[in-house]
């Protein structure tokens, strides 16, 4: 019965500093010009959505994901829904993807973080530059749009190390 306990309070304590995370990577991707090269700027929610799926599991990373989307669309003054929607399937089918094909590695994970975000900005690009029909959108594309992407890749390993230190602080020991 106490190692039940002692189980359940270590889940909650995992998803409570996960979450806790998830605000401060919110707090960090939208603090004007941190780590802003150029008008290209990491997306820090992505990676950790991604992070917490490949580790934790394909539902739980899933619903996490769009947790953290739904908090990415409040604080980014998008639709509602539409980033949540994205990362809860990027989620689901990239921990289902490095789970049965990708060994889990830094530059395996950096490499499907970068085409995760080019999938979600692109999509981002679409809905609110593309169709709106503003100017010069191939350069903007090129330069804000791809950077991004690359600059996210590069830091998530820093993300997926600190998923990984919350995990092994809050886990439970296997064996006696």
């Amino acid at each position: 019965m106490e190692s039940r306990r002692r189980r359940n309070l270590q889940a909650t304590v995992r998803w409570l500093l996960y979450a806790l995370l998830a605000l401060l990577c919110a707090a960090a991707q939208t603090t004007p010009g941190f780590l802003a090269i150029g008008e290209a700027k990491p997306v820090f929610l992505l990676p950790l959505c991604l992070a917490v799926a490949v580790r934790e599991g394909e539902y739980p990373g899933a619903f996490f994901g769009a947790g953290a989307g739904l908090l990415w669309d409040f604080t980014s003054g998008r639709v509602v829904g539409l980033l949540a929607l994205s990362l809860l399937v990027l989620c689901f089918a990239s921990a289902v993807l490095i789970r049965l094909y990708l060994r889990i590695s830094r530059l395996n994970f950096a490499l499907v973080v970068s085409l995760c975000a080019v999938l979600v900005l692109s999509e981002d690009f679409l809905f609110y530059d593309l169709m709106r029909g503003y100017s010069g959108l191939a350069a903007r594309y090129l330069t804000v749009t791809l950077p991004t992407a690359v600059f996210t890749g590069v830091v998530s390993p820093l993300i997926l190390l600190a998923v990984d230190a919350i995990r092994n602080r809050t886990a439970p020991k296997q064996g006696l």
